[in-house]
């Protein structure tokens, strides 16, 4: 496995990430488009899509995969019906994000060698809201918050992954928690249903995101052309000025994402409005 320096100064596991979309990859495509940044997408089970980054900041040290996976993720869920979950892990830890909408995203941490480093209230709202059994998959989930000196943060995260399995995740052979992006990409190039997602433009992404709706293939409000569609252009861009103000002061390219992306899904929702006026 590729070795990085970690932000400690020690050597170990290099970075990667994977993002998880609960949505076909049809719905996620022209939406992951508005990221800017190259990556796979390719069908995760029942239900399910990934999306494999072609890299990212973390690989030249610029700055940790947790933090632009939880931008990437936010900007992601924003405005859409369907929750994304970010993996991310280096030498030091690793953990997921889970963000859904407007809604504050809940993450877990594990130090590499499987301390725990999140507080067990997250794995609970991370239960309730991908509506997870309260019983069984609650008993695994807060296994996963208990100290295990067997399992590292790797161990953590399949182990997580193995209880979504149960809501039909399943993803390719090959594209696992603990792999650097290198080797996630190779394997990600070789799946035959794998497309690559690439920035085309605004009308381009436009036209696909009109398509989708068209299909009926996700509720998509930004283009639908009523009051709840303005009223939440109109809260993206709100919302969206602060956080770029935010990434941009900080030099947080993942929260610099979220906010352009909030920006830009507000004022093409209310361009959409002004230009597709309903009877």
């Amino acid at each position: 496995m590729s070795e990085a320096t970690s932000r400690t100064g020690r050597t170990g596991p290099a970075p990667g990430a994977l993002l998880l979309c609960r949505a076909e990859p049809d719905s996620v495509a022209p939406v992951a488009r508005l990221l800017r940044d190259r990556m796979r997408l390719m069908r995760a089970g029942e239900g399910w899509s990934v999306l494999v980054p072609e890299g990212g900041p973390w690989l030249h040290g610029e700055e940790p995969v947790d933090r632009v996976m939880t931008g990437w993720a936010t900007a992601l869920a924003v405005g859409a019906p369907w929750p994304v979950l970010a993996l991310g892990w280096d030498a030091d830890r690793g953990g997921y994000t889970l963000a859904s909408g407007f809604r504050r995203p809940v993450g877990y941490v594990w130090l590499a060698n499987g301390t725990l480093a999140g507080e067990d209230e997250a794995m609970h709202t991370f239960a309730a809201r991908l509506a997870l059994d309260p019983v069984l998959d609650a008993q695994s989930l807060d296994h996963l918050t208990k100290p295990d000196p067997a399992s590292d943060a790797r161990a953590r995260l399949r182990g997580l992954l193995a209880v979504l399995a149960r809501v039909g995740l399943d993803l390719p052979a090959g594209l696992a928690p603990g792999e650097p992006t290198d080797r996630l990409l190779e394997v990600a190039r070789d799946l035959p249903d794998a497309r690559p997602i690439e920035w085309e433009g605004w009308q381009t992404v436009r036209g696909e995101l009109e398509v989708v709706a068209g299909r009926r293939l996700t509720p998509w409000l930004p283009w639908s052309g009523d009051p709840k569609a303005r009223a939440l252009a109109l809260a993206q861009m709100a919302a969206g000025l602060p956080l770029a103000a935010w990434g941009l002061r900080h030099r947080s390219g993942g929260w610099l994402t979220a906010g352009a992306l909030l920006l830009a899904h507000g004022a093409l929702g209310l361009s959409y409005d002004l230009t597709h006026p309903r009877d």
